[in-house]
């Protein structure tokens, strides 16, 4: 019995998760990866971050990208999905609003409103953004330990 996911039920489990993982490569070719919330909106991953985020000009410097969900507590319930490719500026209007208002949607019950920040913190936030779309590879590597029948 394969645990694979189609690529349909893959892409499912994958926008509808919480957090995904953004892995991005440093100038050196270390990876580095952070927690991101994101959107599928066209087909794809999108995220947004500060203009000038350490995770933005890595992806300017060296465009590859690798994306990771994943859920499931005991062994027999794991499941990942897996995506690389590359990451793309978003910089249509039309898209980066579509993209904007589907995170709004998302995310609305979970973000933490500017006034509780500090003031250095709200300051930092309120900098710049940029919506960036994984535009990914044909090969999604997906598991789901339930496929095995052991609950």
């Amino acid at each position: 019995m394969g645990v694979r996911m189609e690529r349909g039920e893959a892409w499912d489990r994958l926008a509808g998760t919480h957090t995904g993982i953004v892995t991005s490569l440093r100038a050196d070719g270390q990876p580095v990866s952070v927690p991101m919330w994101f959107v599928v909106v066209d087909g794809a991953v999108h995220f947004r971050t500060l203009r000038d985020s350490f995770k933005a000009r890595r992806l300017r410097r060296d465009p590859r990208v690798g994306f990771l969900v994943e859920g499931g507590e005991r062994w027999a319930q794991l499941w990942a999905v897996h995506l690389t490719g590359t990451a793309v500026f978003v910089d249509d209007p039309v898209v980066v609003d579509r993209v904007e208002a589907a995170l709004d949607a998302k995310y609305a019950g979970f973000r933490t409103e500017r006034t509780a920040m500090a003031d250095v913190t709200r300051s930092h936030y309120e900098q710049s953004s940029v919506v960036i779309r994984i535009d990914p590879e044909e090969r999604i590597v997906s598991w789901d330990n339930a496929r095995l029948g052991l609950t």
